[in-house]
């Protein structure tokens, strides 16, 4: 060894040192510059900083500082685009090969040390990481994005960091190079396993970036980590200045440019000197994003604006620098508007709403011409306060003339082409485009999609879209993983990376879904950059030589990005500094009533039917933008169209108000939105038809006839569909049409079928069906499939349905991976129809992939492949014509555990809710069941289950009692004829045994329906029927009565002498007659069952033993009263323990029984709610668990992270973590509440108070709310009754404050401090920590008698945005009709005081479940 060992010294010593290239003077400091040894690995950055500017210049010369101190950089950046540029033109001064790691949440140990590949022949082999590279040839390691990296995986490179050491997959050992000299003079460069040591290059230096946590989203620096760095924290103004570069900023020097420049600089140095009130208050005016100066600048010089903007133009142009505004706060947009009319820029605008003729190009221009000039370029005209021409990047394609000439399938009005100037400008500008959504909820269309397209066609583009979803990880967004014939493994490009090199336009849709991930291509977008591969990447420049290598490749000029959002999910949650700086923000526009009525119009519905659908669509609108209805359904352009195209083809026979409260699933809404909704229809003059009976449809020819419908005389048509030609799928014809023996036909359900024939066949809409358990959703589309001979698909989705499940089935054979089609490809490809059964149960990232397949027939699978609606490439699938999507579902909400899907959906499909039939409808069913059951007991048995349900919608019941549960019942009763009704009853009622409450309701139905109770029977009052109608007890008792028929004894004790009643001893032994032992059975004078004279029941167990009920009434009279008065005594000591009265127990009890329905019902939902949030999820890149198929080719390799396990899912970055939710009930308690009491308004409202107070006492997880209860009355307003942190624990304080409820209006001063006490309530939850806000609020108060405004009222609600209010109005209040017009979706009337609970438990449930 040791002439080996000689040797390595005298190459060691040999080895030239890089020659320089020069010298570096900076700061005081000279570097001699070394040139490099791998050229491809320097800066290829075209938009390098400039090292002159004073900011760079001395943030470059720390870093040159700590470089040659041999310490790694961290730089503490806002987020954009300036840090990373810093770290690179650093690189670029002094000519080191760097090598970059973006880091997102899907981040592992793979990609910071070795990748696993199978190269050709089946050998493994190792390829180093970037940060490996970096090490081992003493590159420079650039890691942006640390406060994404989920916890513990940074640790990875700590060892690395801080002793210059890590272990590698391969066996190899890097080592420090001290380390290493040390071995190498002992000549032990191999470890013990005759692996070799590496050392760790000298020139190795990290440079990490992040964003400061707080006040941005991510997660905290782990200690050790942070430890190992020299921080520097980037100047934002300073930022700002410099990416604005002194050479542009030269250029120009417009007044209007400097106004806005000095603007923004003020809002910075503003956001950074914040009083502690105004950093929580969350109303001052965010800084703008980093990049703003920049387009700004380019902006005006490429545009030059007016000489004074309107103020539409001010908005407009401020929204696109900082989108942010669109969503903050009201109040920041007022601070903006002062600042506007300070600098002398003018008035600003409304942040939503402009003129319809106005010109919204910014700094309204307008395109005009479009012109060709070569392959890649044309040349734009934009006609406004100057004539611009200019020439941009184009598609290889023939361009769409412009101006438009002749008939498209949009039109071009003054907001669609203000819109598309807005894209063409930006692309004119060189940058990526965002169109960002509207923030109220619900509005008419924006025209997204068509924007897109019609962008693209107008420049020739070849366009792509990728539809983007949740699971959907940063590493698959540039590569996916590909397995050659012959099982070795590869990578290739993506969607995004194929349209970088061949220079398409990318419509990323859906971004928002993918969270922070999002922000891992930040370098793609802002600097056309991006790592790639085996150690390619694409860079800003290279030359022709080095990408025939292979190794660096640019991206084409012509390249463009187009984001939109899925729009479910709030702008606050996604819209972020990190999206505005990556991209050229533009905020949509929604039509305008005009607009929306041409396009309604050209259906060729009727122009007063258009005219009530738009009447009421702008009243609609305008109550579901309120933030407590968010589960509502929108009602935008595409419905109404979808509307309008049926009452075209139907104009006299279709029920607009069914038609409109079917689309927007009024059935499913909380009790008072749906009573809100038909005050709306009323208003709109939309009334509903008498009810309609639909006649059984029939097959003649080649066609399904749905006879007219029967509806009060008016004259009706009917619906005549084609049936399936069996020549287009033969193969599905004779395979995949279902087949039923019995189907029983009823109106209700031949109507929903009608209606979805017309839907899926003439207008070609793809439809989800919603309802109640048992409901028919099956059999419904199962029999329309029959008779129209249509092949239909299904699949059955569940919690762990992944997206790739949903395309194809993977198979592992021989080492390589091959898919098998799925049912929806096959459906697809075939022109089927497939039924996505339980749709609402798979997480909403898989539901959003029906979206694009409804919307845009687009998807684009994880092979590589593409659905699109025309063959566009070799390996595209085309929708078949004949493809209808049908999704089947339960109810939104509560007791259903589904997810809510429908803002996923999003409006592309037609919708339609199953009922359960109408009373006539289901007697007519089980009729053809039974047709030998006594109609009369049919009927009777359907009006009590329709009564049931009646409870359930008004919350009396939690559970919806179905036609599945009825037609079993009766199937029970026609197979077993000597069963009594009670022991049918028993299939359906066990569930609730343990309910009181609800065996209580029903047991007051049955007898509303005819059946009567005995002391061991109910039976029906029909002297036909009635001995076959005996039914035992319901719940418990009814348990117990059915057990007795097999354990109870007749038992008669030989000693039959009484003592007085005594409680007897206790020990764990069972015991039978006797007069010693307690608890058990058929004994005489102590505590048991089945005795004779014992004071109260006591069960221990075993088979009961029954004494004849002869021997008990024997009992003599002075025993039973012992034993009452005994009972009573016991009574009495629990009332002593509670501190309460007889008479006070009693009154608590009344107040309690009234609202025990509800009280159940409010319990379940908020217990559910908490069980929601701490739901678990799968877990990927796991090293044990359930393989995770989506990671196979990485298990082919040998990678440990290969599995999935359920885990709690962790919140995505920028939203709150979980915390509690601050409520107030505010009750009124002002005099007119006891004068008028005689309407039971107060004695409601202390059921009301006692309802909610035993609620949350019951919660398992009380931590989940923080509640409190205060009075309004004429001596002011903030009484508290239940003060926030001190809820009444114990039944004597939940009494007391009944009670004070009671006495506060006798002893009450005239007068109302209704506003007050709402506006003082807003304030005080408003102060909380906390994820959501509400204040809900109960009055009598008289409006007019105390000159209370709606303005006022208005003020007070919304004094805060972030709090949610809601008003009920009883008595004198409830006569005010503007409180529903003036305060859509908040402000309740409610005349009837017995609805007082019900309509708070809705108006809670609805707020709180979001």
């Amino acid at each position: 060894m040791a002439p080996q060992r000689r040797l390595n010294q005298i190459l060691n010593e040999l080895r030239p040192t890089p020659p320089t290239i020069g010298t570096l003077k900076l700061g005081g400091i000279t570097y001699d510059v070394p040139a490099a040894l791998v050229p491809s690995r320097l800066t290829r950055n075209s938009r390098l900083l400039e090292p002159q500017d004073g900011v760079n210049s001395d943030n470059l010369h720390f870093m040159l500082q700590k470089y040659l101190l041999g310490q790694d950089i961290f730089l503490v950046s806002q987020p954009g685009p300036y840090a990373r540029r810093l770290a690179l033109t650093f690189a670029s001064v002094i000519n080191a090969e760097y090598e970059y790691i973006a880091l997102h949440r899907d981040v592992g140990e793979t990609e910071l040390k070795q990748g696993r590949e199978i190269r050709v022949g089946g050998n493994l082999a190792y390829v180093d990481s970037p940060a490996v590279s970096a090490v081992k040839h003493g590159r420079i390691l650039i890691i942006e994005g640390i406060e994404k990296a989920e916890r513990g995986i940074m640790p990875v490179l700590n060892n690395l960091l801080e002793n210059r050491e890590m272990n590698l997959d391969d066996g190899t050992h890097i080592v420090h190079p001290h380390r290493y000299a040390q071995l190498e003079s002992a000549g032990t460069t191999m470890s013990e396993q005759g692996k070799a040591f590496i050392p760790a290059h000298k020139n190795f230096r990290v440079v990490a970036i992040a964003a400061p946590v707080p006040p941005y989203p991510g997660y905290p620096l782990d200690p050790p980590f942070r430890s190992r760095f020299q921080a520097r924290f980037v100047d934002p103004v300073g930022a700002l200045l410099s990416l604005d570069t002194p050479a542009r900023r030269s250029i120009i020097q417009a007044p209007f440019y400097t106004k806005v420049r000095n603007l923004i600089l003020t809002t910075q140095y503003a956001s950074e000197s914040r009083s502690a009130l105004e950093a929580i208050s969350k109303t001052s005016l965010p800084p703008f994003p980093q990049t703003a100066l920049t387009k700004l600048r380019a902006l005006v010089q490429m545009f030059p604006p007016p000489p004074q903007p309107t103020p539409s133009q001010l908005a407009r142009l401020f929204l696109t620098l900082h989108p942010a505004l669109g969503h903050s706060a009201f109040q920041a947009w007022a601070i903006l508007s002062r600042h506007t009319q300070e600098a002398e820029l003018g008035e600003l605008g409304s942040p939503s709403t402009t003129s319809p003729d106005e010109c919204i190009g910014l700094f309204g221009y307008t395109m005009s011409r479009i012109e060709r000039i070569d392959n890649q370029t044309a040349q734009l005209t934009f006609d406004g306060p100057s004539c611009i021409k200019v020439i941009v990047p184009a598609g290889p394609k023939p361009l769409l003339p412009f101006p438009f000439i002749g008939k498209f399938d949009f039109q071009p009005t003054p907001r669609f082409m203000g819109l598309l100037t807005c894209f063409m400008q930006a692309h004119a500008l060189g940058w990526d485009i965002s169109l960002v959504p509207p923030a109220t909820l619900s509005t008419a269309s924006s025209s997204t999609s068509t924007l897109v397209r019609v962008f693209g066609e107008l420049l020739g583009y070849d366009y792509e879209v990728l539809h983007l979803y949740k699971e959907l990880g940063g590493r698959e967004l540039i590569m996916r993983r590909k397995i050659e014939d012959g099982g070795a493994t590869t990578w290739e490009p993506s969607p995004l990376i194929e349209g970088a090199w061949s220079g398409r336009l990318l419509h990323l849709s859906g971004l928002d879904v993918i969270g922070s991930t999002a922000g891992s291509l930040s370098r793609m977008f802002q600097d056309r950059e991006v790592e790639l591969w085996e150690g390619k990447r694409i860079v800003g420049s290279a030359t022709r030589p080095e990408i025939e290598a292979g190794e660096l490749s640019v991206a084409h000029p012509s390249f463009r990005v187009i984001s939109t959002a899925s729009k479910s999910l709030p702008l606050k949650d996604w819209l972020s500094d990190e999206h505005a700086n990556m991209f050229f923000p533009i905020p949509s526009q929604p039509m305008d009533v005009q607009e929306e009525t041409d396009i309604l119009r050209a259906t060729g519905c009727p122009s007063e039917l258009v005219d009530a659908l738009l009447r009421f669509a702008g009243k609609y609108r305008e109550t579901i933008s309120a933030d407590n209805v968010l589960k509502s359904r929108r009602l935008g352009t595409r419905s109404l169209v979808r509307i309008a195209r049926k009452l075209a083809m139907f104009p006299d026979s279709l029920d607009l108000h069914l038609t409109l409260t079917q689309s927007l699933l009024a059935e499913f809404l909380p009790a008072m939105e749906r009573l809100n909704l038909n005050t709306l229809l009323e208003d709109s003059n939309i009334i509903r038809r008498s009810q309609t009976f639909y006649p059984s449809p029939y097959v003649e020819e080649n066609k399904l006839v749905f006879p007219p419908p029967s509806s009060g005389g008016e004259k009706t048509y009917p619906a005549i569909i084609p049936k399936f030609p069996a020549s287009e799928d033969p193969e599905g014809v004779s395979s995949h049409v279902p087949h039923m023996d019995h189907f029983y036909d009823n109106s209700l359900q031949t109507g929903l079928m009608r209606d979805l024939a017309i839907d899926l066949e003439l207008l070609k809409e793809h439809v989800v069906l919603l309802g109640n358990q048992g409901v028919g959703k099956n059999k419904i589309v199962d029999r329309l499939c029959q008779l129209l001979c249509r092949p239909r698909e299904y699949i059955q989705l569940h919690r762990d349905t992944t997206v790739n499940q949903l395309m194809f089935t993977t198979t592992l054979e021989g080492g390589v991976i091959n898919y098998t089609d799925s049912p929806l490809l096959r459906a697809v490809k075939y022109g089927r129809f497939i039924i996505i059964d339980e749709a609402d149960k798979a997480p909403e990232h898989v539901v959003a992939v029906f979206r694009s397949l409804a919307g845009q027939s687009e998807l684009t699978l994880s092979d590589g492949r593409r659905v699109r609606s025309v063959r566009d490439r070799e390996n595209d699938i085309v929708v078949h014509p004949n493809f209808r999507l049908i999704l089947l579902a339960n109810r939104p909400g509560y007791p259903f555990l589904g997810n809510n899907f429908l803002q996923v959906l999003g409006e592309n499909f037609g919708a339609h809710s199953v009922s359960n039939p109408d009373s006539e409808s289901e007697k007519n069913l089980l009729s053809q069941l039974a047709p030998e059951m006594e109609e009369k007991l049919i009927r009777r048995l359907v009006a009590a289950f329709q009564d049931l349900r009646i409870g359930y919608e008004t919350g009396v019941l939690n559970y919806p009692y179905s036609l599945r549960e009825l037609i079993n019942l009766i199937r029970h009763m026609k197979a077993y004829p000597n069963d009594t009704l009670g022991e049918a009853l028993r299939n359906v009622f066990d569930f609730d045994i343990y309910k009181p409450e609800i065996i209580d309701k029903l047991s007051e139905i049955l007898i509303k329906h005819g059946f009567v109770f005995s002391v061991y029977k109910i039976y029906l009052v029909t002297q036909s029927v009635g001995s076959r109608l005996e039914v035992p007890h319901l719940g418990l008792d009814a348990a117990r009565e059915a057990a007795k028929k097999v354990k109870d004894i007749d038992f008669e004790p030989k000693n039959k002498t009484l003592d007085e009643p005594k409680e007897g001893k206790h020990d764990d032994k069972e015991h039978s007659g006797g007069d010693t032992y307690a608890g058990g059975t058929g004994g005489r004078s102590t505590a048991g069952m089945g005795g004779m004279g014992g004071y109260k029941r006591l069960y221990k167990g075993g088979d009961i033993k029954q004494v004849p009920d002869a021997l008990k009434d024997n009992v003599p009279e002075e025993i039973k009263e012992k034993a009452r008065e005994m009972a009573r005594q016991e009574l009495k000591r629990r009332l002593e323990e509670l501190d309460m009265s007889a008479a006070e127990a009693r009154g608590y009890g009344e107040l309690l029984t009234a609202t025990q329905a509800h009280l159940q019902s409010l319990h379940n939902l908020l217990e559910y709610l908490a069980a929601k949030e701490d739901e678990r999820v799968w877990v990927k890149r796991q090293t044990d668990g359930e393989l995770d198929d989506s990671r196979l080719t990485e298990g082919l390799t040998g990678e440990a992270t290969v599995y999935k396990r359920r885990g709690m899912e962790k919140p995505e970055l920028g939203r709150p973590q979980l915390k509690p939710k601050r409520i107030r009930f505010i009750f009124d308690l002002s005099g007119s509440m006891y004068r008028f009491q005689y309407d039971g308004r107060l004695q409601r409202s202390m059921e009301t108070a006692v309802m909610l107070m035993e609620t949350f006492d019951q919660l398992s997880r009380k931590d989940k709310y923080v509640w409190d209860v205060s009075d309004v009355s004429g001596d002011g307003p903030d009484i508290p009754l239940v003060e926030v942190y001190k809820p009444p624990k114990e039944l004597k304080d939940r009494w007391r404050v009944a009670e004070k409820m009671y006495l506060i209006p006798q002893y009450a001063f005239a007068g109302d401090y209704t506003v007050e006490a709402i506006a003082n309530g807003v304030a005080e939850v408003a102060k909380y920590d906390a994820d959501d806000w509400f204040v809900i609020a109960v009055t009598d108060a008289n409006f007019n008698r105390y000159g209370i405004t709606p303005e006022q009222l208005t003020k007070a609600m919304k004094r805060d945005s972030k709090v949610n209010t809601a008003l009920i109005c009883i008595g004198e209040g409830a006569e005010a009709t503007w409180i529903t017009q003036r305060l859509p979706g908040c402000g309740f009337r409610v005349s009837n005081t017995g609805d007082i609970p019900n309509v708070l438990r809705s108006i809670l449930s609805t707020m709180v479940d979001r």
